[in-house]
């Protein structure tokens, strides 16, 4: 039986931990998306339950935590693709899925990974400290940021909120 709560790279120690890990591709149900900035928290909240909607409805079972990866940000917001780890059912047949979704696969490849534990509204410090970092050690990252949701994504103000942010070297 997968695990709907398993993380890509196990759990990092603590926020000040930048943890030098490897993620293995994993199946997704996965969407697009567009938001402003003001709206960020709310469209990847709605994007989530959708693709848990479309999974339930199509018979993939859940088998991980939910992830955003971040393909283009402007001043105005950003495009991200949202993506459900899912298990897929024996027989490999391809489940027929809504005209919003497609099946996938998640980013792979050694990475970075970084941990926010904070209100969602702080991502930006996290998003900071992750640039200090790649410029103190001169590395040069992918421009597409990794998000995985530890917690559920439901109060932006939830202090205890987990994320982690993963950042893959070119």
């Amino acid at each position: 039986m997968p695990d709907p709560n398993a993380t890509l790279a196990g759990k990092g120690a603590d926020t000040s931990d930048v943890a030098e890990v490897t993620l293995s591709p994993k199946p997704v149900l996965m969407m697009s998306g567009r938001a402003s900035w003001d709206q960020g928290f709310q469209k990847l909240s709605d994007s989530f339950k959708a693709l848990r909607a479309e999974a339930q409805k199509a018979g993939l079972a859940v088998a991980g935590r939910p992830l955003s990866l971040f393909v283009e940000t402007t001043d105005d917001g950003f495009r991200f693709e949202a993506m459900l780890p899912v298990a897929i059912p024996s027989g490999g047949q391809a489940p027929a899925l809504g005209a919003d979704f497609k099946m996938s696969t998640s980013p792979a490849g050694a990475a970075l990974r970084f941990l926010h534990q904070a209100p969602y509204d702080d991502i930006d410090s996290t998003y900071e400290t992750i640039t200090a970092y790649l410029e103190a050690k001169n590395i040069v990252v992918k421009d597409a940021f990794l998000e995985e949701y530890v917690s559920e994504l439901a109060d932006p103000a939830d202090p205890n909120l987990e994320i982690n942010v993963y950042v893959q070297p070119k």
